[in-house]
């Protein structure tokens, strides 16, 4: 993509229409102080973007008392240096920005030409352009599940215009300021809102309409970011109202769940803020709950070879008698499945969640049989943490032990105890690696390439995570 003064933009910009009467998962707020950086970095752009740029020749015919009729052209029109001290990007109320450029300056190199009756002369030209003033309104909507960014309004202004041209040509000058130099004020700040439209249309528009709305998480999972509506702009900030919704690929189903209304403090220390609802991350548990991710298995060949807890019915005979004696030494495996997707609980500086487990053990019988034996019922509570990085949200779980209840027996008398111990070394030991290794990858945002989050700080509040940040445009 090329440059363009709205680059930043492309920080919160994804969009597909959500359902009616639908709450965004995860909600992205810009602060005037973002807005500032945004604005910032954009002069940068567009300063590199108009040092070389090429201007439209401009011809006319002049009538001047001493030198009656004649014919100009000014061409290969070309901007030397370009320099932009200072710009502002400010919501308006609504759906709407707008862009300020101030005290800006232009040094343009070309080639004259003049014809009058038999007479033609020409040479070069050194025009500077100072005072340059730009003031546009952007308008941000959606069309066909994408972002729009259009310019609603352009003017400029040009304070003085300074001309040197080649040789001796006193009178030259006179025909400048007496008969061009009106037109080309008008020209050049015609242009100036031409190269803002075309900024828009040509460079940040087009890449708007490639951005993904999903992000692929693993090979089942992917996320959905697209927009639930136009972005709102206020006096002060800039919403954008993301889906947030992850969803199992093969197929997707609805989620069942809505999310909750999300009410923002008024806070403007940072440049952006995301609040991030738990429907975020109950979605993505459904996901993994309907993939089956959740369950697992235990079988006497995952437990380390140094553990004194077999499972075996050998070493269950001792708070199972009936079942050793009915197999004798055979193995067992234990078969967990979720009663439902455990949900995350968000309250003020916590958070929480209470899976609830159904494990069925089986005796493995000779060719492949299996015998069921008896269930549990599992539950444990767990303490969950979030952590931020440059372009995504990482998380963990911190153990905790489990409780079991003996649901059936199909083998008589069974002490959970010693199961107990079993199930609390392999969850600890292995359950939860696994599940943080996965945690860890984390959930990328919605952020375009080159800029990353830094400087953070979260807050949990009741039902959504509020993540206070900067952020930093990388440059190639």
């Amino acid at each position: 993509m090329g440059a363009s003064p709205f680059l930043l933009l492309l920080l919160l910009f994804m969009s597909t229409p959500g359902a009616p009467g639908a709450h965004p998962g995860l909600v992205a707020r810009i602060t005037s102080k973002g807005l500032e950086y945004v604005a910032k970095e954009g002069l940068i752009t567009l300063r590199h973007e108009m040092n070389g740029i090429t201007l439209p020749d401009f011809t006319g015919d002049f009538k001047m008392s001493r030198l009656g009729r004649g014919h100009y052209e000014f061409y290969r029109l070309k901007v030397h240096s370009c320099e932009l001290p200072s710009a502002s990007l400010s919501p308006l109320h609504g759906q709407a920005l707008s862009l300020s450029i101030s005290n800006a300056y232009l040094r343009v190199k070309g080639e004259w030409k003049v014809r009058k009756s038999f007479m033609k002369l020409q040479g070069s030209f050194d025009i500077q352009v100072e005072g340059i003033t730009i003031s546009s309104d952007l308008l941000l909507g959606e069309a066909s599940g994408r972002p729009t960014v259009t310019v609603s309004r352009c003017s400029s202004h040009i304070q003085d215009v300074e001309v040197d041209l080649s040789g001796d040509l006193g009178w030259l000058l006179n025909l400048f300021h007496n008969a061009i130099e009106s037109r080309f004020r008008r020209e050049l700040e015609s242009k100036i809102c031409e190269m803002v439209q075309n900024v828009v249309t040509s460079n940040l528009q087009p890449y708007l309409q490639t951005l993904s709305v999903t992000a692929e998480i693993d090979s089942l999972i992917s996320v959905d970011y697209s927009l639930m509506e136009a972005p709102r702009t206020t006096a002060q900030m800039l919403d954008v109202m993301f889906k947030g919704e992850f969803f199992h690929r093969d197929p997707r189903t609805p989620v069942g769940i809505l999310a909750p209304v999300m009410s923002l403090p008024e806070e403007h220390h940072r440049m952006v803020y995301f609040a991030i609802s738990d429907y975020v991350f109950n979605t993505a548990s459904l996901a993994y709950y309907h993939a089956g991710y959740l369950n697992f298995s235990i079988t006497d060949d995952v437990i380390p070879p140094s553990s004194n807890i077999r499972l075996t019915t050998k070493f269950f005979r001792t708070f199972a008698p009936r079942l050793a004696r009915r197999y004798p030494n055979m193995n067992l495996e234990l078969q967990a499945t979720m009663v439902s997707a455990p949900f995350l609980n968000f309250s003020p500086g916590n958070l929480s969640l209470t899976p609830h487990i159904n494990i069925e053990g089986f005796v493995l019988l000779p060719d492949s049989l299996r015998e069921p034996v008896f269930q549990l019922g599992v539950v444990t509570n767990i303490s969950a943490a979030l952590t931020f990085n440059t372009n995504k949200i990482t998380g963990s779980l911190q153990p905790a032990k489990v409780q079991v209840e003996l649901k059936e027996s199909k083998v008589g008398i069974f002490n959970v105890e010693m199961l107990e111990a079993l199930l609390n070394f392999y969850i600890l030991n292995t359950l939860y690696p696994k599940v943080n290794e996965k945690l860890a990858k984390g959930l990328p945002l919605p952020l375009p390439d080159n800029i990353q989050l830094y400087d953070f700080a979260l807050q949990v509040q009741k039902d959504f995570v509020l993540v206070a940040t900067n952020i930093q445009y990388l440059r190639d």
